[in-house]
């Protein structure tokens, strides 16, 4: 600590076939290299002309590609010397330092030496001794068979200002605050306007119709009814697979409150990213505690619609979404694990996931199972008629997938921009940290999904159509298929991925996203409907 390094010789490589063409292939794939110094990654700064600012680069190249002057011929150099800069802040009292900062400038060097090579050969090219160091690459170090490759490092200790505590600031600079703050007025305009659309629903044509409604009307005029009172004796007839929609409300419950604690945590700065994987394990512990919710839910509108099995239920609820979701990801890390990568999760780690789900996360489904079934069954404030009424034919907009299209669209059109900077920072190897940002987007979201559907089950009641159970969940659900389209633009259009298996990595991930975002939605539109259908029947006078 503190001790200033000069030409520091880490080795010498003769570079064989074998390790020439890793060496081409990392540097064609801009491979970087990543460290890390008391829990600080290593960057780049990079200056901005523009601006007058530095950014920060995660990790340094290990190579780069290139061609000598008056040459076409592309070649490959590698950064085989690295001048460390280590930031530290002194304590005035006790005159220990701590680090602040981590910073690398990475050069190619075609190091040359005298005599033979052995370990106290002393290079011409970067010489303590002669106080000869690397300030350029003019003559870079080529990428070819049978040459030497010496690699080398500098370290300079800088004193700083910045305090220990916020170190990490400078990693976690975003210089487009602004985009963030467009991306919620806009996505506020868009709530503004569905709360007035909601509101004019509920204050003028509901109370028209409810006090119209419940006028003493002649024989005659009741014989005449219209509208939405019609199907009160349908509307809250149990639904077609009314067992798996108890299923994937009760899963979106889990997932909503996993989501809700996250980000409550994260906002009051529990989750830094300095905390390497805090989010990850904060996630997946609190979807095995939220599964009490899931069982829960799930009985209780399984108890609705008169069912007597609640353990299948629960058993259902506890192992569809997450059977779902392992599928898909042990099929993409065994493909991780054929390419030899050090990304792919080992079978230690895989046995604790499995141990989570089967151990926790089911016992506590059917506990919250048996605790929803023992509640009394949830009243239906209208009577249901024996025989179902025939739905009149519906105009073409009413038509159940185009409105269940149109209804995912605003909910994805409120979130779309904060997305962009979430998959900036999972696939671009940036931080994601605006967490106040996402707390707000997603609040939004919920009143977003929760209002689309309202209007549009209210439409769909007025044409007499009480098939709502399902078609409530698929409409805000449907923004999960645009947030898919999204991604398969943003990959053509953002990624330069052209290897097989990191294409099928990144739209696996991007399905299983895409699957827990249909889940959580549809389910706030789904409840949204349900208090709307509740509440509107409930204020009618019906014979």
């Amino acid at each position: 600590m503190r001790e200033p390094q000069m030409c520091n010789v880490v080795c010498m490589l003769k570079l064989d076939a074998k390790t020439t063409k890793a060496f081409k292939e990392k540097i064609d794939d801009e491979y970087r290299v990543n460290m890390i110094l008391d829990n600080l990654p290593l960057v780049v700064p990079i200056k901005r002309v523009d601006q007058d600012s530095t950014v920060y680069q995660l990790g340094f190249h290990v190579g780069l590609k290139g061609q000598y002057s008056g040459s076409k011929e592309e070649k490959f150099f590698i950064h085989n010397h690295l001048a460390f800069t280590v930031k530290y802040h002194r304590d005035s009292l006790t005159e220990s330092a701590r680090i602040v900062g981590f910073e690398v400038k990475p050069f190619s060097v075609k190091h040359e030496y005298e005599g033979k090579w052995d370990d106290k050969t002393r290079l011409t090219t970067c010489d303590p001794h002669a106080k000869h160091t690397v300030v350029n690459s003019n003559t870079p170090q080529e990428v070819e068979e049978g040459k030497e490759i010496i690699f080398t490092y500098d370290v300079e200790f800088q004193e700083s200002d910045v305090k220990w505590a916020s170190r990490w600031d400078a990693y976690l600079l975003m210089n487009d605050d602004q985009i963030h703050w467009f991306s919620i007025v806009n996505s506020c305009m868009i709530v503004l306007f569905l709360s007035g659309m909601v509101a004019m629903i509920m204050l003028r044509t509901l109370y028209r119709d409810i006090s119209k409604y419940n006028e003493l009307e002649t024989q005659e005029e009741a014989q005449e009814e219209t509208g939405w009172k019609l199907v009160h004796g349908d509307v809250f007839r149990p639904p077609n697979n009314s067992d798996l929609l108890c299923v994937y409300v009760g899963t979106g419950v889990q997932f909503f409150g996993m989501i809700l604690v996250t980000m409550l945590f994260a906002v009051l700065g529990f989750l830094s990213p300095s905390n390497r994987g805090g989010l990850m394990t904060a996630m997946l512990l609190l979807f095995v505690f939220m599964g009490l919710f899931a069982g829960y839910a799930s009985a209780r509108l399984y108890k609705m619609f008169k069912g007597s099995e609640w353990k299948k239920i629960s058993l259902r609820t506890a192992i569809m979404f997450p059977a779902t979701v392992s599928a898909i990801f042990f099929v993409l890390n065994g493909l991780i694990w054929g390419q030899k990568s050090s990304g792919a999760v080992p079978f230690g780690t895989m046995f604790a996931l499995i141990f989570l789900w089967f151990g926790i996360s089911v016992p506590l489904v059917f506990v919250g199972g048996y605790i929803g079934f023992r509640k009394p069954a949830i009243e239906n404030p209208v009577k249901t008629n024996k025989i179902p009424r025939q739905i009149p034919e519906q105009a073409w907009y009413m038509n159940p997938a185009f409105s269940v299209l149109i209804g995912g669209i605003l909910p994805f059109g409120a979130v779309f921009i904060e997305l962009f900077f979430i998959l900036t920072s999972i696939w671009l190897n940036q931080f994601y940290y605006i967490f106040g940002f996402l707390f707000l987007v997603f609040v939004i979201l919920v009143i977003t999904c929760a209002e689309i559907t309202i209007v549009l089950c209210y439409f769909q009641l007025c044409s007499e159509d009480y098939l709502w159970w399902w078609r409530s969940y698929l409409t805000s659900g449907s923004s999960a298929l645009y947030l898919f389209l999204y991604a398969t633009f943003y990959f053509f259009t953002k990624l330069e991925i052209t290897k097989l298996v990191s294409a099928i990595l990144y739209f696996g991930y991007m399905l299983i996203a895409s699957y827990a975002f249909f889940v959580v939605t549809g389910t706030i539109g789904f409840y949204a409907c349900f208090w709307f259908t509740r509440l509107i029947y409930s204020s009618v006078k019906i014979d």
